[in-house]
């Protein structure tokens, strides 16, 4: 288990990160969110040894890391890394041996992992020639191939295509299932729902949401309500504690002031009986991101 307790850092008198402490645990996705300059690259760094903390501590399992420890960590970094010089298989067993690894064994692994991840490319060709894609592949490859304990993926899948996101996905979920911890960053909110199991948000470098997906969306309140019935969108603005109420093909997509107000939404549309749609949920990861971003510091 990784365990960040009370970290802070200060560069000048601005605080990077300001009394930072979570835990992941082996087989498990923490979503690291946040807008740019929140501290997640500093939480980064200091993980990864880079810089130190000006207070608090960093354990795995247990003990603080040794040098051969970090041999079982993998890290992507947000700016990509890749020599263009190289063939595919020069770069990789150039990371790999970084990281331990004998490169007999490297070369003897790449052909299944550019097959995992349908890398469009051969062993041979060089990286300057690849699509961004596939060069993404292989720099995400070049991180996984020594099997690490711990992950640290800084938008992993930034500039991609659907089809790619869900290749490289399946491959970040094989590492959980196998028994990694595993830090993950992204801007898309959509791909933290989906493959997060808690998140941490940071704010100016502080902590201002951690728990479950699900803990974090219900602590909310079930605020969004999707209908379709024959009530108009004037009928609904006219209902006390509705917010908001925005059209949405042939549906009405509303903002509740709280979810106790869904009742009485609920009881105007069904008064004649049956209606297609009546959808009460959360906000949105996405909506919670630029609800707690835009709220001001204190």
């Amino acid at each position: 288990m990784l365990s960040l307790q009370h970290l802070t850092k200060s560069f000048g008198t601005m605080k990077a990160v300001d009394d930072v402490s979570f835990d992941v645990h082996h087989g498990e996705i923490l979503g690291l969110i946040g807008q740019n300059g929140a501290g997640k690259t500093t939480t980064f760094r200091m993980i990864l040894n880079f810089i130190e903390p000006d207070i608090g501590a960093i354990t795995w399992n247990g003990a603080p890391f040794t040098q051969n420890q970090y041999d079982e960590l993998g890290y992507l970094p947000e700016e990509r890394g890749l020599f263009p010089k190289m063939t595919v298989e020069n770069q990789i067993v150039y990371f790999a041996e970084l990281r331990g690894m004998k490169r007999a064994d490297v070369r003897r692994e790449i052909p299944q992992w550019l097959s995992r991840f349908e890398v469009k490319a051969k062993a041979t060709d060089k990286i300057k020639d690849l699509s961004k894609g596939n060069a993404q592949k292989i720099q995400l490859i070049a991180t996984l191939i020594h099997q690490p304990k711990l992950v640290i993926l800084d938008e992993p899948f930034s500039g991609l295509d659907p089809v790619n996101v869900g290749i490289l996905r399946e491959g970040i979920m094989t590492l959980k299932q196998q028994g990694a911890a595993i830090i993950y960053s992204d801007h898309n909110m959509d791909n933290v729902e989906q493959v997060s199991d808690q998140l941490v948000m940071l704010r100016s470098g502080q902590m201002v949401l951690h728990g479950t997906v699900d803990q974090v969306r219900q602590s909310f309140g079930r605020v969004k309500l999707t209908i379709e019935s024959p009530l108009t969108a004037e009928e609904l603005r006219a209902i006390p504690g509705v917010v908001t109420v925005v059209p949405h093909h042939q549906k009405l997509e509303l903002t509740l002031a709280d979810e106790t107000v869904g009742r009485r939404v609920f009881e105007l549309a069904t008064k004649n009986g049956y209606i297609p749609e009546f959808n009460q949920q959360p906000p949105t990861l996405e909506e919670i991101f630029k609800l707690k971003a835009g709220e001001p510091n204190v």
